[in-house]
């Protein structure tokens, strides 16, 4: 496994762990890699100040303090994550701002209402219809209140060492007992680094959560609470509907088929620039509801009211229910309204379907809509069954049209499919019967290019 394999199954909790060991082994280009790629190493932090003290050499030690894009985000952000970081930045149609001691933090009421029960229960009595929020207790400080907001909108926090007690009191306020179990666990492993290593200093704790799982499901509830109450399927028939008494602030009605999917623009224009643009620009073509004359109303086209659920779910959540029944039309749909994470998730959904039958298609499929992942999966799967697709027909005019595609080809310029399944028939073979086969499945590929008059 090379680096870029490597740092990609990582998640980002492992991240951490397997800079630390490069550094203690003394992998000083995989180092450099994680570096470039966004891995932190804060000089004060307790994760950073266990790689230089653990740096096998003076050489990485330095490398660790000199780089200059040690903070840096990630090369290939998240789409997800990069959202929310945005969104709390920001602020984009943000509905609500706090003052606390002189200092704005602007932020989202739905948002802040589906991570904590506590703004939920706020913002529907004592702070009901208030843009402007001052917090002037004494108690509460700007920084930890910071830290609480980036908590809330991305999972993660920074905070300085001198404000945990602070943020602790505020998370014990909001009812985040996970940020503050989070936070004494921190503590805990900072402490005995310190007191085990004279001269180290730690000023930051960075709290990373081991996935988006609790992020993703608190924010789906807006997701449920979009959804018209007709199509609703089950809910209602439980005790402990998650809807039940939960205010979403709405902005924006999204109409299709009759139906009114409640909705709101920071993530639907943050996510998508189609919505940014249907928004944004042509504003004057929105109607407004009877019931809710203050939110607009605009009706989309040519989707059904499934498949934009499976959108709406993908939106809010990142994640979204797909099967071979729906993923066809879910992928047409996210690539009119560019989104290229849904398009991802529809990939792999169609990758799980690969068979004899349906290979062929879905290569066409990955081709026409640029997944270059499923195309070369697609590839890979035709090399295992290459003595068997020779005699297709689909197969043979999938090769002549891949060769006609190629811009002014000439008789012997190579194709596209043909290099692909050549290069998977050959990959990773060292046994003898390997070789054999690899050559008997080559073969059968070369008769069907003489048959159809190829040379490449």
């Amino acid at each position: 496994m090379d680096t870029s394999d490597l740092f990609s199954s990582c998640r980002k909790g492992d991240v951490f762990r397997v800079r630390y060991y490069a550094c203690l082994c003394g992998h000083e280009e995989l180092v450099r890699y994680l570096l470039a790629n966004g891995a932190k190493c804060e000089v004060n932090t307790f994760d950073g100040e266990r790689c230089l003290y653990g740096a096998l050499s003076d050489t990485i030690r330095r490398l660790l303090k000199e780089y200059k894009q040690i903070t840096a985000k990630c090369m290939q952000r998240d789409y997800y994550d990069d959202f929310l970081q945005r969104l709390l930045e920001q602020g984009s149609y943000s509905d609500t701002t706090f003052i606390v001691h002189g200092e704005s933090f602007r932020a989202h009421q739905c948002v802040l209402s589906a991570r904590s029960p506590y703004f939920a229960e706020m913002f529907d009595n004592k702070w009901k219809g208030k843009n402007v929020i001052g917090l002037k207790h004494p108690l509460i400080n700007p920084a930890a209140f910071g830290s609480i907001l980036q908590y809330l909108y991305t999972g993660h926090m920074d905070i300085d060492v001198e404000h945990v007690e602070d943020c602790k009191r505020l998370a014990k306020q909001c009812r985040l007992q996970d940020l503050i179990d989070d936070l004494e666990e921190k503590c805990k492993k900072v402490y005995e680094f310190v007191s085990s290593k004279p001269g180290t200093c730690v000023k930051v704790l960075s709290v990373e959560p081991s996935g988006n799982g609790r992020l993703q499901e608190d924010l789906a509830i807006l997701a449920d609470c979009a959804l018209p109450a007709e199509l609703r399927v089950g809910f209602g028939e439980l005790p402990f509907d998650s809807t039940d008494n939960f205010s979403s602030y709405p902005d924006v009605c999204f109409q299709i088929a009759g139906y009114n999917f409640l909705c709101h623009k920071s993530f639907f224009c943050g996510r998508s620039d189609y919505f940014k643009a249907l928004l944004e620009d042509h504003f004057c073509e929105s109607q407004e509801l009877q019931a809710l004359p203050s939110i607009p109303a605009i009706t989309l086209h040519n989707i059904t009211e499934e498949t934009f659920m499976r959108v709406l779910y993908y939106i809010y959540s990142d994640d979204t229910e797909l099967s071979p029944d729906n993923a066809y039309e879910v992928l047409c749909v996210a690539d009119m309204y560019l989104l290229p994470g849904l398009k991802r998730l529809c990939g792999k959904t169609l990758a799980r379907m690969l068979d004899e039958d349906c290979v062929i298609g879905i290569w066409k499929v990955a081709k026409l809509f640029q997944l270059t992942r499923l195309e070369d999966q697609c590839t890979e799967y035709m090399a295992r069954i290459i003595e068997k697709l020779v005699d297709s027909e689909e197969f043979s005019a999938a090769i002549r049209e891949d060769a006609e595609a190629v811009e002014e080809r000439q008789e012997t310029d190579s194709i596209p499919l043909i290099d692909d399944i050549r290069f998977h028939i050959t990959s990773n073979v060292q046994t003898y019967s390997a070789i054999e086969e690899a050559n008997q499945r080559l073969e059968a590929l070369e008769n069907l290019l003489a048959k159809l008059e190829l040379e490449c």
